[in-house]
């Protein structure tokens, strides 16, 4: 009676049936390699529930499609039409993220194929790996702090493209106006400049030199942003 529950309805003489026991035994695994690959990403990353627990579930998923395509070349590039589908139907995530679910397919692949060994070698080595590049921090921008957007007002009687060359000249070794917008009923300029500092210690003597500048209107400095859209 469980041989005919678990037989397909198109099963044919040539086509390998995978026992419940090894169909099973690969979805436990792959659940576990799942469990174990999200808290790996948890460590030192900021995440969402909804995330971690979609990474824990993709590789037995991914595990279960692979072995039910079982070497079906048609069917495979059915599968992975539709993965892509839902791929692009979804919020675009950072780069971080979508290598943890490259990962995390990766992992339910192998499963699937059953290869347990490799699966879990595979994982092991890959969450080692991005465990250790998370708690060296590599990547990250060293310096940072010297780029920095200048926000600043100045009435509509200045000239705003060169007013504040010379202050630039001397604190940054970049400077480039970015964005100007009329302000207070068009009486004053909003200027928007992308500024690489020089020294960052000298930040408040380039201000107060720019607030003598712009009289003492409104000014306001913020980290630069260097990615427009991140992954």
């Amino acid at each position: 009676m469980s041989e005919l529950l678990f037989k397909g309805l198109f099963d044919s003489s040539i086509t390998t049936v995978i026992s419940v026991t090894d169909f099973m035994l690969c979805l436990g695994f792959s659940l576990m390699l799942g469990l174990a690959l999200a808290f790996a990403y948890m460590y030192r990353t900021r995440y969402t529930k909804s995330f971690v627990v979609t990474l824990a579930m993709l590789p037995a998923v991914v595990c279960v499609v692979i072995m039910l395509v079982n070497g079906n070349v048609g069917t495979g590039v059915a599968v992975a039409g539709a993965f892509s589908l839902v791929r692009f139907r979804s919020v675009p995530g950072t780069a971080k993220e979508i290598c943890a679910l490259f990962l995390a397919m990766g992992t339910g692949l192998i499963a699937g194929m059953g290869y347990l060994g490799f699966a879990a070698l595979f994982m092991v080595v890959m969450c080692a790996v991005f465990v250790l590049y998370t708690r060296i921090d590599f990547g990250s921008k060293k310096n940072a702090a010297v780029y920095k957007t200048l926000h600043i007002t100045i009435p509509e009687n200045l000239d705003y493209s060169s007013v504040f060359d010379d202050i630039f000249e001397e604190y940054t070794r970049e400077h480039a106006l970015v964005y100007v917008k009329t302000t207070n009923m068009g009486s004053m300029f909003r200027l928007t400049y992308d500024v690489t500092l020089r020294d960052t210690a000298k930040e408040k003597e380039m201000i107060d030199k720019i607030r003598c500048r712009n009289g003492n209107l409104e000014i306001s400095v913020s980290r630069q942003e260097t990615i427009v859209s991140m992954l």
